[in-house]
């Protein structure tokens, strides 16, 4: 994979719609993908990001909060407790924001980059965010989750989207229009 190949897929694209496949044996491919994938994170103002997003049908999660990176590989949430309705915006979505219900507080299982097994108690954002990028690695994405008039709040946007008239960097507005880009 070339640097140049590494690029947030947009409403539309085939693959953001795919399943992930589970990871098999972690090599330095699948850990030098995890660190690009938190450098576009980044650059992008995202807090989370999903392999599924920049073409990887692989089951790899990027996440951060701001307490911390986390890298995880074949994620699954174990336990969900409680509820919880937060504004998301998504990075392969610019300019669309949804509430979204998601549960407060999870247990998720996943390897860590050098396949070691990790727990992760998860509330509120990081609750939010790890199921968002799970959701990602199931072909699911936020406007599965929106109202009939969400929908036809965001139907032109979407249709933008879909058609590729859109530039892949979120203007300010738009990235000022939803505090959660994940």
């Amino acid at each position: 994979m070339t640097e140049d190949a590494l690029r947030i897929r947009i409403f539309g694209d085939p693959v953001l719609r795919k399943k992930a496949r589970v990871v098999g044996k972690i090599k330095q491919y699948h850990r030098d993908l995890l660190d690009k994938m938190v450098i576009l994170m980044h650059m992008s103002s995202g807090i989370g990001l999903a392999a599924p997003q920049v073409g990887i049908e692989e089951s790899l999660i990027v996440a951060d909060i701001g307490t911390g990176i986390y890298k995880l590989i074949n994620p699954r949430i174990v336990k969900k407790e409680r509820h919880q309705v937060m504004e998301e915006g998504c990075l392969s979505m610019p300019g669309i924001c949804i509430k979204v219900r998601r549960s407060g507080h999870i247990q998720l299982e996943a390897l860590d980059e050098y396949g070691k097994p990790v727990k992760i108690e998860a509330s509120e954002l990081l609750s939010c965010v790890l199921q968002h990028e799970v959701e990602h690695l199931k072909g699911k994405l936020i406007v599965d989750h929106a109202s009939l008039l969400d929908k036809i709040r965001i139907k032109k946007r979407l249709a933008e989207l879909k058609k590729g008239s859109h530039d892949e960097k979120m203007s300010k507005s738009e990235a000022k229009a939803c505090r959660l880009q994940l």
